[in-house]
């Protein structure tokens, strides 16, 4: 009897608990300084777009046994050049994850103030999106750029800050910019990775991504959301 009332009453709690109506928040936040240009831009939104299209994220995005995703876009540069592409959309239908698609793949680039690379105040931005946020069992930013730091308070000090307590920070280590001189970490990418790694990234499971270039963004961006959805899904089973 006694495994009969373990299961009853298991089953009592799971049904008890109140189910959550969204499992991740995400930010996406893309790199514009001035070290990209209007090609490389076109490639970044572009290739988020298509990321965001890709079977096995489109998949786990519209997965019907687990609550929705829901997902803001920005790109920045410098300290006051943080330009919205998308406010927060839960992706609740094959509809609405095609419009969010279709807005980021087509969203004009915008002259900016200084072209500096502000990763600090990318932060910090990303970090105030939450307080508008649908309330989900997740919060996560995901900071794509070419480039370390350059103006603007610095990563590593912002990230400790009170608002960042229970906020995941991943990053997109695109190679082809800004080549930092990191550790002597050898190619730009590789370096940039372990610059990102220990200044920008935080939180549980937090990680790098790397693309080689930009024609290698989309499918870095590919892989980086997959790891990060699929780690939801799982994270979602009872």
């Amino acid at each position: 009897m006694r495994p009969i009332l373990v299961a009853v009453l298991l089953g009592f709690l799971i049904a008890a608990e109140p189910a959550s109506a969204c499992r991740l928040a995400l930010v996406l936040a893309i790199d514009v300084s001035a070290s990209v240009n209007d090609v490389e831009y076109t490639l970044q939104v572009t290739g988020t777009a298509a990321a965001l299209r890709a079977p096995s994220v489109r998949s786990a995005l519209l997965d019907p046994l687990v609550p929705p995703v829901a997902i803001a876009v920005f790109v920045w540069s410098g300290p006051a050049d943080q330009d919205p592409v998308a406010g927060w959309t839960v992706i609740d239908s094959a509809e609405t994850l095609d419009a969010l698609a279709d807005k980021i793949a087509t969203h004009p680039r915008k002259p900016t103030a200084s072209g500096r690379t502000a990763t600090g105040d990318a932060l910090l931005w990303a970090g105030a999106l939450f307080a508008l946020a649908p309330a989900c069992d997740r919060q996560v930013i995901d900071v794509a750029t070419d480039g370390i730091c350059n103006f603007g308070p610095d990563p590593e000090t912002v990230r400790a800050g009170p608002t960042f307590g229970d906020i995941t920070i991943n990053a997109l280590a695109v190679g082809g910019g800004q080549v930092p001189e990191w550790q002597n970490a050898g190619r730009q990418e590789t370096a940039l990775a372990a610059y990102l790694t220990q200044v920008v990234i935080w939180g549980p499971g937090a990680f790098v991504e790397i693309a080689v270039n930009y024609k290698n963004f989309e499918r870095a961006m590919t892989r980086k959301l997959e790891r990060e959805l699929a780690g939801m899904v799982i994270g979602q089973l009872p």
